[in-house]
């Protein structure tokens, strides 16, 4: 049964980190409103725009599953492209909005008024949080290399930036609940540090879905990779015109290739099988190859890179 409602792995693992970040949500706020710490409130920001994202998961997973149909020939991978790219973007608005909190207090300080000291209760809600998020970054981490998931790769990566900022967060709230006074400062500080630890593992998963998106190719070792394969296959005298791009989870790739003039149409449409075949060896049984056959003669244009 709980195959039947979670569909694939990708989605199974997504709602690992659901029910988790629900609880830290929960937690957090609980901590950082009672325990009197912007820090806290902070990082239980974050971990609510991680619950969003965890809830667009599990939708853009399970809609990436779907097979090819009449209307979408390609799959609908480009679900999971979407998914990454509202991961990205709701982290950057969550690291705003801690930067902004963060910056406030700390004018406030500067203007000597300081913020009451946070409680220790909501130290320990940090701590459990590091822990917490650094063990989610690793399973999901493992998943992703085991699926080649890049959207849960995303996933993890946003995990490990929650786990680095309640280590910052767990530092300003110790220190300014240990020392009090004038070092109450430093829960703003904390949250002003951790907003920048949110906006650099932003930007990099917010570039690779644009990427995906504006039909970007695959990377340089891929494509030569698949011009190794099919140089390789018996019968191409050559081959061209090679293009890629990326589809959710999978890739999509494109050629020409060259053969003997004389050969007979079922000899030609066989190398193009076997051309395929080596390309998905290479990229996974996933990939879909298009492989275009014409006539090899002394001027066809060549690319054997």
């Amino acid at each position: 049964m709980f195959d039947n409602l979670r569909g694939t792995k990708e989605e199974r693992v997504s709602w690992v980190g659901l029910w988790l970040n629900g609880f830290l949500v929960v937690a957090k706020y609980g901590a950082g409103f009672l325990g009197n710490s912007a820090a806290m409130v902070a990082d239980a920001t974050h971990s609510m725009s991680d619950l969003i994202t965890d809830l667009l998961a599990v939708v853009g997973f399970r809609l990436s599953a779907k097979p090819s149909d009449r209307c979408h020939a390609y799959g609908h991978g480009r679900a999971e492209t979407l998914l990454e790219g509202l991961c990205g973007i709701s982290l950057m608005a969550a690291g705003l909005f801690i930067l902004k909190g963060g910056l406030g207090g700390i004018w406030e300080a500067v203007n000597g008024r300081f913020p009451s000291p946070p409680k220790g209760f909501a130290a320990a809600a940090a701590l459990l949080s590091v822990v917490s998020k650094e063990w989610l970054y690793r399973y999901t981490m493992d998943w992703a290399k085991e699926l080649k998931s890049f959207a849960l790769r995303a996933k993890a990566l946003d995990h490990r930036s929650d786990a680095l900022s309640s280590v910052g967060t767990l530092a300003g709230i110790g220190g300014a609940w240990l020392m009090g006074g004038r070092f109450s400062v430093l829960d703003p500080l904390a949250a002003t540090a951790v907003s920048f630890f949110i906006i650099r593992a932003a930007i990099p998963i917010m570039g690779r879905s644009l990427g995906e998106l504006m039909e970007g190719s695959l990377p340089e070792e891929d494509l030569r990779r698949i011009s190794k394969a099919i140089a390789a296959t018996e019968g191409v005298m050559g081959h061209h015109h090679v293009r890629t791009r990326r589809v959710g989870p999978t890739s999509a790739v494109e050629a020409h290739v060259l053969v003997d003039p004389d050969m007979p149409l079922w000899a030609a449409h066989a190398i193009a099988t076997e051309a395929e075949r080596a390309i998905k060896r290479e990229l996974g049984e996933r990939t879909m190859v298009t492989i275009h056959v014409e006539p090899w003669a002394f001027d066809s244009e060549v690319d054997e890179d």
